[in-house]
């Protein structure tokens, strides 16, 4: 039962009731410290239990905030709460109907919608830095964490494209493939789908290198934008995917946005696939 020394305030909400309990917490702060209790009922959507708790708040002389999105709880607390001149406050109610008045829509009715929100974003930001944390190949142990990882040589638009399904909340790791050193273990150990490989035309390749060596004020003739060089890391790679029989993709003259939308059709099949 709640502590007859203090006011109390019940937070009622058919979703989990944060947005209520923010609010009402601020508004407590202004009260001496805001010295309430507070009683949070979440994911209520039976009217008799809300029932219940306005009887319980009504005999206690408290008070009812509430973020209430199903037409049938709003109403019963409504008349309710008349019936025992018990104070409520809707939280979100105003909104929804100011938003009513602007919006070329209804508003949806759906419980635990901004949570859904929320995890997307977390997930969002949890997807960027483990693409952060796993670029140009380093921490391997995290290949076998990603949802995708893209192999090619370097200048292949890996970390862009990386970067772009991070925000589509995808867990991208890449590796750049080089001819001196063996890929690590761990790419092997990954289903074929799960890998997709990058290759590009030499000579386009060259000049992106040329430009970048350029950028760093270096020369021009260095070992990294040597044609022969070039041929030698595409065929190397082109050993290596086949090995891996992962589908590859040729980043040539493409944008990262139409080369991302060829990887995410593939994860999308993949997941298809194993949910048969």
């Amino acid at each position: 039962m709640p502590d007859k020394g203090k006011p109390v305030v019940y937070i009622v909400s058919d979703s989990v009731g944060e947005t209520a309990e923010f609010v009402v917490n601020a508004v407590a702060s202004q009260f001496n410290s805001g010295q309430v209790e507070i009683r949070r009922e979440s994911f209520l959507t039976d009217v008799e239990r809300l029932k219940e708790i306005i009887r319980e708040a009504a005999n206690n002389k408290s008070m009812i905030a509430y973020t209430l999105v199903l037409p049938q709880l709003r109403e019963v607390i409504v008349a309710e709460a008349r019936e025992y001149n018990l104070p409520i406050v809707d939280v979100m109610g105003p909104m929804l109907e100011a938003f009513s008045k602007i919006m070329p829509m209804d508003p949806r009715l759906e419980p635990g919608l901004i949570r859904r929100m929320d995890e997307d974003y977390f997930r969002r930001i949890a997807a960027i830095e483990f693409a952060v944390k796993h670029d140009d190949g380093k921490d391997p142990r995290g290949l076998l964490q990603a949802d995708v990882v893209l192999v090619g040589v370097s200048r292949t638009s890996k970390t862009p494209l990386s970067m772009y399904l991070a925000h589509r909340k995808l867990k991208v790791a890449n590796l750049p493939l080089v001819p001196e050193v063996d890929p690590p273990q761990e790419l092997f150990w990954l289903p074929a789908n799960k890998i997709i490989g990058l290759t590009i035309d030499a000579m386009l390749l060259r000049e992106i290198r040329l430009e970048r060596l350029n950028t760093l004020g270096l020369k021009a003739r260095a070992e990294y934008a040597n044609i022969e060089r070039i041929m030698e890391e595409l065929e190397y790679t082109r050993r290596i995917m086949r090995r891996l029989g992962c589908p590859v993709f040729d980043v040539s003259n493409k944008a990262v946005e139409e080369v991302a939308s060829k990887i995410l059709y593939v994860v999308k099949e993949s997941e298809r696939n194993e949910r048969r």
